[in-house]
């Protein structure tokens, strides 16, 4: 697995695997995944930036149970990754 994205210490090429990363085989995930990149990445803390990373390492069935309370996050960054995504503005 990569280290934990850091503040401001990603290229321009890691931020793009990590964009990447966000297409997933649910075209559902890829919409609340891309929108969380471009409306809350930016001003993510590292806990939070490192959750996201981690969250997209998990297979697209747990991802869906996340979003729709049948998982239980493991960690507040989690939680609030997964509150961001739920936002619907």
């Amino acid at each position: 697995m990569t280290p934990p994205p850091d503040e401001g210490t990603m290229t321009p090429g890691e931020l793009g695997r990590l964009r990447w990363r966000c297409r997933r085989g649910m075209r559902e995930l890829d919409v609340l995944l891309m929108r969380y990149m471009e409306r809350d990445w930016p001003q993510a803390g590292a806990a939070e930036r490192a959750a996201f990373a981690a969250l997209l390492e998990w297979q697209d069935p747990e991802i869906h149970a996340l979003l729709t309370d049948r998982l239980a996050p493991d960690s507040e960054a989690l939680a609030s990754v997964l509150e961001c995504l739920r936002r619907a503005d």
